[in-house]
C-alpha cells in the first residue's frame, strides 16, 4: 500500500493532514499542487477532486485498487480508522471501566470535531486563497477582511477548550482535548500559522498558548510545518 498527498505547503488544510500523518508514522510521497499557480485547476488533478481543493489524499492497494479522498477532516477521520493507534479522536478518558467512561469517551470525541470545525468552518473558509483573491477583486483589502474572523474564532476556540477541561472534571490541557493531541490540535496549529502570516496577536489566548507549546514538543507537528516543506517558498 502506498499513500500520496496532493498538497499545497502554505494550505492550511494540507497542513493539518501532514500533522496527522505524522502523528501516524505514515510515509507519504509528497506531490506538489500550486494553487498560486492554479495548479489545482488541471484536469488530471479535477479528476481526483472535482472541487480542485487541496489536499487529496491518493492510496493505492496493492492489488492495484486506488482511492482518493478530499477535504482535510474526512481524510484524518479515514486515517484514524484505517490506523487506529495512535488515535487522534479520543479513545480513553480521566474515567474508567464504567459508563461514566463510555459518556465520557462520547463526550470528548464530540468537542474534538467541534473545537475542529470552529477552525474548519469559522476561520478558514474566510481566509482560504478563493475567498481572498475575491476580497482583492472587489478592491478590498485581504488581511483586513481576514483578521476579525482569526481573531474571533480563536477567541471561540480557547473558550470551549477552556470548558472542555471543566467538563472533564482537570485544569488546561495539555492539549485541547485530554492529555494527547487530536483532531482539533491538528487543525488549531496550522490555523496559528495563518494568523501569525496575517497578523494577528493571539497571546492573550493562555490555553492556546499551552497547547501549541505542547503540540510543537513533538516532532509530527515540527515536520508538518510550512517552512518544513519541500516547496516552500523561503
Amino acid at each position: 500500500m502506498k499513500l500520496a498527498l496532493h498538497n499545497y505547503w502554505r494550505s492550511s488544510a494540507s497542513h493539518r493532514v501532514r500533522i496527522a500523518l505524522g502523528l501516524k508514522g505514515l510515509a507519504y510521497k509528497y506531490v506538489v499542487v500550486n494553487i498560486v499557480k492554479d495548479g489545482q485547476f488541471a484536469d488530471a488533478y479535477r479528476a481526483m477532486n472535482p472541487s480542485a481543493q487541496v489536499p487529496t489524499l491518493e492510496i493505492t492497494e496493492d492489488d492495484g485498487t486506488v482511492w482518493s479522498i478530499s477535504q482535510s477532516l474526512p481524510i484524518m477521520e479515514y486515517l484514524d480508522e484505517r490506523w487506529p493507534e495512535p488515535p487522534i479522536l479520543p479513545i480513553a478518558t480521566p474515567f474508567t471501566g464504567n459508563a461514566a467512561s463510555d459518556r465520557a469517551i462520547a463526550f470528548m470525541r464530540a468537542r474534538s470535531r467541534a473545537l475542529a470545525e470552529i477552525v474548519n468552518s469559522g476561520i478558514q473558509p474566510l481566509q482560504n486563497l478563493t475567498t481572498t483573491r475575491a476580497v482583492k477583486k472587489f478592491g478590498g483589502d485581504d488581511a483586513a477582511w481576514v483578521k476579525p474572523f482569526i481573531i474571533s474564532g480563536l477567541a471561540a476556540y480557547e473558550r470551549l477548550a477552556v470548558d472542555t477541561a471543566k467538563q472533564l472534571g482537570g485544569g488546561p490541557g495539555p492539549f485541547s482535548v485530554g492529555d494527547a493531541p487530536t483532531l482539533a490540535d491538528c487543525c488549531l496549529i496550522p490555523q496559528l500559522a495563518s494568523a501569525r502570516r496575517f497578523g494577528v496577536d493571539f497571546s492573550q489566548h493562555a490555553l492556546i498558548a499551552k497547547i501549541e507549546a505542547a503540540c510543537m514538543a513533538i516532532p509530527a507537528f515540527v515536520q508538518a510545518m510550512p517552512d518544513q516543506q519541500p516547496d516552500a517558498v523561503k
